[in-house]
């Protein structure tokens, strides 16, 4: 019988992404041992894209709900796979019950939410000793306290009959080079590029020969329909705005023909790193040290102004310069010199996804 591992997966797809490396880490130490992921269904299209990953078990727990008979049910399909381990990613106290009413006997995580008692393997996090969100989520493949080597690009596995099947369905041309632009984060508006600055922007790629593609989804719609109703492209080669019109894993297709990526620090930023798509990455109230686009590729535009990072929703100053006085001009300036630099030797591919 093949040995196999449960990972509790992140909430959230920039941070999915982020732990795809320590998955490659875990394949590297136990290359017998098969990874399955418990995700929740807004990311288990994701979850099934990153290599190395057997199956996915979908979490059908709503952000903050605690729903002990619904994790117990859960927890009775997990405990038939017999897994030897489990990674808890998320800190959650309620992220912990599902392998502990399935009894699966070696659980690995960090102390987080009063869950000590959950875990058999509970970590105090050094965050001084591990910065970034993805060094963290690695260290927990590791022995406690090892020393953490250089972790590889995350990827992405795309479906090329899928993509084929999409771009049919959206009536869209790939025939011209691809402009991907994400105006949308999900934490807040302080994450946010201005609309009319990205409107800015669609009219002088447009100019430039590019098609313009809005990626987001179902709650970003106002943003590019404001982004669409602003730009002056409109009455030549309009952006084609694709938000809430395409599932997480046909945007993962798309964005892979993407010449070109503009985005806020969202999950989508992470998306097209791991697509290793050229990459302007725009920061604002976040910070690049943390949660960083895992890309040779991508260039991180932040102003680094003494009130930023702030990690608030909203601009607590009211004025919002982190991101206002990010002109487009500059961020012209940055895509022209990653259009011109040759891109960077290719890294090895990685493991087959097991059957």
């Amino acid at each position: 019988m093949t040995r196999s591992a449960l990972v509790v997966a992140p909430a959230w797809v920039g941070d999915t992404i982020l732990a795809q490396p320590m998955l490659g880490l875990i394949r590297r130490s136990d290359p017998s041992l098969a990874i399955d992921l418990l995700a929740p269904p807004w990311t288990a299209g994701l979850a099934a894209r990153l290599p190395g990953v057997r199956n996915v078990i979908e979490a059908p727990f709503r952000h903050g709900q605690l729903g002990l008979g619904a994790r117990r049910a859960v927890a009775r399909t997990v405990a038939g796979h017999g897994y030897a381990k489990a990674w808890v990613l998320p800190n959650s106290f309620k992220s912990a019950l599902v392998p502990w009413f399935a009894g699966i006997g070696d659980r690995i995580g960090y102390v987080g939410e009063w869950r000590h008692w959950l875990l058999t393997d509970a970590r105090t996090l050094d965050e001084a000793r591990l910065p970034t969100m993805a060094q963290r989520f690695a260290a927990l493949a590791l022995a406690p306290g090892a020393a953490l080597p250089d972790l590889p690009q995350p990827v992405l596995e795309t479906d090329p009959a899928a993509r084929a099947a999409t771009l049919q369905r959206l009536g869209l041309d790939a025939g011209r080079p691809i402009a991907a632009l994400c105006p949308g984060a999900e934490y807040g508006p302080a994450k946010r590029w201005p609309p009319s600055q990205f409107a800015t922007l669609v009219d002088r790629l447009v100019a430039d020969g590019f098609q313009v593609w809005l990626f987001g989804s179902a709650k970003d719609q106002p943003i590019t329909a404001e982004i669409c109703t602003m730009s002056q492209a409109r009455t030549r080669a309009a952006p084609v705005d694709l938000a809430g019109r395409t599932s997480l894993a046909e945007a993962i297709d798309l964005m892979s023909l993407a010449a070109l990526v503009v985005s806020n620090d969202s999950g989508l930023m992470h998306v097209a790193a791991a697509l290793d798509r050229p990459m302007v990455a725009l920061y604002g109230s976040s910070s690049p040290r943390f949660t960083p686009p895992l890309s040779a590729r991508a260039v991180v535009e932040t102003l680094g102004l003494p009130c930023s990072p702030c990690f608030r929703r909203e601009c607590p100053l009211g004025h919002f310069h982190c991101m206002r006085q990010l002109t487009p001009d500059r961020v012209l300036d940055t895509i022209g010199g990653i259009l011109r630099s040759p891109p960077p030797p290719a890294q090895p591919p990685p493991p087959a996804a097991r059957p």
